[in-house]
């Protein structure tokens, strides 16, 4: 990451963590003897946020220094717009950025701070920058060997791991991905300088009302340098109080542990020390060794798997030996196992993969346990939920991350988000995205007053399916209302509903595989055709649509949508920033409706949307000329790409072309 922490910690590097916070409601600590015994372990997974760019802003947050920085360490590498570049710890994403606005086609940004990578991917979609961020752990890097022609470990990201054999570990990982001959720029602070240096104690102001007084000592064996932080506002008082350590390194210490490693060839490009625009404490920021070095090694050979070593991919469904609420008759029918027989088919279609099912909830547990050291990824496909029951979705992939088992679609918050629609529509206006005027009712509440008027639609606040959202929960007068709110609720139990004014326009729906900003693949959006459905019956794709053939609903069509090319770049931007703020991932659907005047508003998100054959993603695929096992590799690729278990694809939107008008698809 790109931190200037405390100045008296590397500026830029890795995420800071507890700023080891008293327990709760005593508020910062007094005078310490020792700053070391306050340090926690994994310090940096939470010192890297918004008060970060704040403390660093005279540095890390000034574009001068940015690109002067950015011109000097392109003249250290010598590197060209055509290379591929690995910003490792990268933060916000400043140098990337840069880079990018220059020319620079091939960069990924990689670091641990959830908050800083967000902020970065914000940023280049704002300006249209094709930049690959991922979150991730320098340790442990997701890409594949032989990938780089330069790794930028710069603005002070070095050294702030409990040992020295996990810093280590990062430049055995940058060894790995750079190519033979490749370069690895380290800008880090001059450990050296600084043991002689450092000051004990100092403050400054970082804006008008907020000012930072800073406390460093040395280790005993003087290896190590801890800082401690209070940042105080005049008016609230003391708002945070956190401590930190970085391993000092000279020239000596580098060059003995790239050594080690395999680098060569080193070259040192003098002490950098940007102007500050605060003129006050730069701590660590203000005197950094910059070195060059080139690794020493082979290409990796390239080793083609034979049968044996087949990738081994488990997947999960739900349990056909238990309940299901969802379904009618609360079971497993025909058409479900038809629809598991039609998946197997497909995916056995898939070169390199062998495949293990899992359906047994009971003993889920413990076979995964077992079969773990032979799986490589599993691929979820438990809509379900855990046990049949929707509310425990999330509890699958929490089982995965237990077990640390890698898998494809969202993890368990994400699913925890979106079970809640009302949570949904509060992330969709803090993004300034349209959804439907609503109201949240609670159980207890028998009477509604509306702020708009009819119609008006009822759902479940929780659950998926549409389950509870029928024909009847479309309401034109009070009347109707109340009867629609008894629907639901006996639908989901005594829990809250939804009553949303019901818009009458176009009801949309838009696929997307892949991690933005990521290769992502984005699917026609579809719209449903109700122009066979009797008159009189609202038009919605509701539970009739879904699971009763017998219903004039049946008879639903899904049509590629004719839409402005306006609409529909907005529609697909939202679905964008839907998809990295709720954390989904490897593949997502997303329901709109416009309303009467045109105007698109989002419904619901569904981070682990229906996945068999006749299902609205499959037959977007369909639309562009991929069937369905190339859908299924498609969700199975992406996961492989975001794990780094295959080489990533350039980080751009494959815009699915739309197709001819006239094509229609048949009904989910």
């Amino acid at each position: 990451m790109d931190s200037n922490h405390d100045r008296s910690l590397p500026p830029g590097g890795r995420r800071p963590r507890p700023r080891r916070r008293p327990p709760s409601g005593m508020g910062p600590l007094g005078s310490v003897e020792r700053l070391e015994d306050h340090v926690g372990a994994n310090w940096w997974e939470q010192i890297f946020n918004a008060t970060y760019l704040k403390t660093d802003a005279d540095v890390a947050g000034d574009p001068h220094i940015t690109k002067t920085e950015a011109d000097f360490f392109l003249e250290c590498t010598g590197a060209q717009p055509e290379d591929h570049i690995l910003d490792l710890c990268c933060g916000q994403g400043r140098h990337s950025l840069e880079l990018a606005r220059r020319g620079f086609e091939n960069i990924d940004g990689l670091d641990r701070s959830h908050y800083l990578v967000r902020r970065a991917r914000t940023a280049a979609r704002a300006d249209n920058i094709p930049i690959r961020f991922r979150e991730g752990d320098a340790r442990n890097l997701p890409y594949q060997n032989d990938a780089f022609e330069h790794v930028w470990l710069v603005g002070n990201s070095f050294g702030y791991f409990q040992t020295q054999q996990d810093d280590e570990r990062v430049l055995r990982e940058a060894a790995r991905v750079l190519k033979p001959g490749g370069i690895l720029l380290i800008d880090v602070a001059d450990g050296a300088y600084l043991r002689r240096h450092f000051e004990p104690r100092s403050w400054e102001w970082l804006d008008k009302n907020t000012f930072a007084c800073r406390e460093r000592s040395l280790s005993q064996d003087r290896t190590r340098l801890t800082s401690r932080e209070m940042i105080s506002h005049i008016r609230k008082g003391v708002v945070v109080d956190q401590f930190y350590s970085t391993r000092l390194y000279d020239r000596s210490d580098l060059e003995t542990i790239l050594t080690k490693v395999g680098f060569r060839d080193f070259a040192y490009h003098g002490t950098h020390e940007p102007a500050s625009a605060r003129a006050q404490d730069t701590g660590m920021m203000g005197h950094r060794i910059v070195v060059t070095t080139k690794i020493g090694k082979e290409w990796t050979p390239v080793r083609r798997r034979s049968p044996a070593e087949e990738r081994h991919v488990g997947v999960i469904f739900g349990d056909p030996r238990k309940r299901d609420t969802v379904k009618p008759g609360a079971s497993f029918d025909e058409d479900d196992f038809q629809t598991v027989a039609i998946l197997k088919s497909a995916l056995a279609k898939l070169p390199g993969y062998r495949f293990t099912y899992f359906d047994n909830h009971d003993a889920l547990v413990s076979t995964l346990a077992r079969c773990k050291p032979s799986l490589d990824l599993v691929l979820n496909l438990c809509d379900e939920g855990f046990g049949n029951d929707a509310r425990w979705e999330l509890h699958v992939p929490a089982l995965l991350e237990v077990l640390g088992i890698r898998y494809t679609g969202a993890g368990p918050q994400c699913l925890a988000y979106c079970y809640d629609k009302s949570v949904v529509r509060g992330v969709a206006r803090e993004l300034d995205i349209p959804v439907a005027e609503g109201v949240f009712v609670d159980p207890s509440n028998e009477t509604i007053n509306l702020p708009f008027g009819f119609p008006v639609i009822v759902k479940p606040n929780f659950g998926d399916s549409s389950i509870g959202i029928t024909q009847n929960s479309v309401a034109y007068n009070q009347e109707e209302l109340l009867d629609a709110l008894g629907i639901a609720r006996a639908a989901s139990g005594p829990r809250p509903v939804l009553v949303e004014r019901f818009l009458t326009g176009a009801d949309l729906t838009m696929g997307v595989i892949g991690n933005p900003p990521g290769a992502t693949h984005v699917l026609p959006i579809a719209e449903e055709d109700y122009s066979e459905i009797p008159a009189g019956l609202p038009r919605i794709c509701g539970y009739e649509a879904k699971w009763d053939p017998e219903s004039p609903y049946s008879r639903l069509k899904s049509i590629p949508a004719d839409l402005p090319e306006e609409t529909e770049r907005f529609i697909m931007e939202s679905c964008f920033r839907l998809f990295e703020r709720l954390e989904c991932r490897d593949y997502a659907r997303f329901d709109w409706r416009l309303d009467a005047a045109g105007v698109p508003h989002l419904l619901e998100v569904n981070p682990n949307p229906g996945w068999c054959w006749d299902g609205h993603l499959a037959k977007m695929c369909n639309l562009v000329g991929r069937n369905y096992t190339d859908m299924l590799g498609m969700i199975i690729g992406a996961a492989e790409q975001r794990y780094g278990m295959r080489q990533p694809e350039p980080g751009r939107v494959y815009q699915i072309q739309r197709a001819r008008r006239e094509a229609t698809m048949a009904g989910d």
